[in-house]
This record gives C-alpha cells, sequence and structure tokens, in this order.
C-alpha cells in the first residue's frame, strides 16, 4: 500500500482554531518545565484531554519545524545612526552569527535590511529572536523569508 505523501502548511496564528492554538500553549508549558503532566496542562489552558490529543502530532510553532540552520530575515528600519549596531548587536547577544548583510540605500527615512543568520548557536528560538529584534525602537518589522543554504 502506498503511503499517502504529508502536506505541510505555514498559517498565520489568527486563522488557527481555538483550540489548536491552546494546543501549543499547553506544549510550551509542557516543554518549558511548568507542568509535569498533560492533564496539568490542558487544565490550566483551559483545553479538553481530546482535543489535545487530536492536535498535539500535527501543530508545532514554526521554530520547532525549520530545521535549517541558516535563515534569511528581512528587516524594515528607521534610518537613524545605530540602528544596525543596536541590531547586530541583539543578534551577537543571542550568539546569531551574520553570513550575509545588505542594506539598501535609506530613502524617505527607512532602510531595508537583509540578513542570513547561522541558527544553530542561538541561545533563543527564532520566534523569540525576532520578537526581540522588533523590540528596537527603530527596527519596525523583521519577516522570515527564508530558510536553508544562501
Amino acid at each position: 500500500m502506498k503511503k499517502k505523501r504529508e502536506r505541510f502548511y505555514l498559517v498565520r496564528e489568527d486563522a488557527l482554531s481555538e483550540s489548536m492554538v491552546k494546543v501549543l500553549e499547553a506544549k510550551k508549558l509542557l516543554e518549558r518545565g511548568k507542568v509535569i503532566t498533560i492533564k496539568e496542562a490542558v487544565e490550566q489552558v483551559g483545553l479538553s484531554r481530546s482535543a489535545f490529543y487530536k492536535y498535539k502530532d500535527g501543530i508545532f510553532p514554526f521554530h520547532q519545524i525549520v530545521k535549517e540552520e541558516i535563515v534569511t530575515l528581512f528587516c524594515y528600519l528607521e534610518d537613524r545612526p545605530g540602528t544596525l549596531t543596536k541590531l547586530l548587536d541583539k543578534l551577537a547577544q543571542n550568539k546569531g552569527n551574520v553570513l550575509t548583510i545588505h542594506q539598501t540605500i535609506p530613502l524617505q527615512g527607512r532602510a531595508n535590511l537583509s540578513l542570513s543568520v547561522d541558527t544553530s548557536m542561538l541561545t533563543i528560538n527564532v520566534d523569540d529572536l525576532i520578537q526581540e529584534l522588533e523590540q528596537i525602537d527603530e527596527v519596525e518589522k523583521v519577516d522570515i523569508v527564508g530558510t536553508g543554504g544562501i
């Protein structure tokens, strides 16, 4: 019998059902050791165990399925002195290794930056890194535009 090929989709969180989001929350509690049992996790997030078991093997945070160690980020920046330094410092603090970098010429106070980063030594997951980068005042947005080799 021919095995059915698995298909994967990348879906924004706001498109997921409430149960799916709660499964992710429960899995995070378990992963971080905040709770010990599935029963505790589902009770804490307000989910039935049957819903947890229905979705647990089919839904994962993006950072867990990215097996590649190279991630290409596209950053939208305000053109102010020190912006690039702050962004690169944040990457270095989290052990991200910049492999390539390309910044556009700033126009109307904005610049775009493309970075390929080796994430093999990161001290946090890619999603958390993006959140930290976006907390820099001059960084408007960071998107993942690719994974894999350069």
